[in-house]
């Protein structure tokens, strides 16, 4: 069964075909680059917003593609980040506050979603769509993911949630025993550092180079531009230099895991 954004894809690709268009004529009516429009209908390139939006204006659709692309469930900034994640040869993710997603249980997962007032529909969807995000762990070959976590993060646990943190915690102790999973402890007794001015995430692309994805309250920043690059690489660097062994941070995750059993 095609996915909403592979149905959006098959229709952008027939919209240009049905006018006997090549995909370099096409791109120089859209103003992108023939070989631009060849990995986007490919899957290759991730379908962003200011790509659809430059389809509609081009063949004067009022706006159809982009209402498509809109119903297709998840804000367009994690759409987009989603596939730069997909994509990636290796993943940074810095986390102040909660696990990563790509690590997170089911429980957990809906415990994030519980200040929401979403309803169980929805907040279904949502973990479901995060659950599925984590088969690129399990695919062939599989990303190096490299996870560093501020030292909270494992010992944050509300009333009536202790179980649900043993398990949480077990399972990111199963993931970091994986060999291309690797998961690093900022140790609470470090105090401030840099990296408590928020989460975000590198991600190595196929092709060479690196995008980022820095989260917010409201959207994320997602970025190519090499001197938000650089500015989150120095940071990275900085957090690990600040983190626990790979090892010792194991013995940590274990450590809490069995004080909330």
């Amino acid at each position: 069964m095609k996915s909403g954004a592979d149905f959006l894809l098959a229709e952008l690709r027939a919209a240009r075909t049905a006018r006997g268009m090549s995909q370099e004529d096409f791109g120089k009516l859209i103003n992108y680059s023939g070989t631009h429009v060849g990995n986007v209908e490919s899957g290759t390139r991730p379908l962003k917003a200011d790509y659809v939006a430059a389809v509609d204006q081009a063949l004067n659709t009022n706006g159809l593609y982009s209402r498509l692309l809109e119903r297709l469930g998840a804000p367009i900034w994690l759409r987009e980040w989603i596939d730069e994640e997909q994509r990636a040869t290796a993943l940074r993710w810095y986390e102040p506050a909660w696990m990563p997603g790509l690590l997170q249980t089911p429980e957990y997962a809906r415990a994030t979603l519980a200040d929401e007032l979403l309803s169980a529909d929805v907040a279904d969807r949502l973990v479901t769509a995060r659950l599925a995000r984590q088969a690129l762990l399990r695919r062939d070959p599989p990303p190096l993911v490299t996870v560093v976590l501020d030292g909270t993060v494992i010992r944050r646990v509300g009333d009536g949630q202790e179980s649900m943190i043993a398990a949480q915690l077990a399972y990111l102790a199963e993931c970091a025993e994986l060999p291309h999973v690797q998961v690093h402890i900022v140790p609470e007794s470090v105090g401030i550092y840099t990296g408590l001015t928020g989460p975000f995430v590198l991600a190595s692309q196929p092709g060479g180079g690196w995008v980022a994805c820095a989260d917010g309250q409201l959207t994320a920043q997602i970025t190519d531009r090499p001197e938000d690059i650089a500015t989150l690489e120095r940071r990275w660097d900085r957090i690990c230099g600040v983190a626990l062994p790979r090892r010792d941070s194991l013995e940590l995750i274990r450590k809490a895991a069995g004080s909330w059993t």
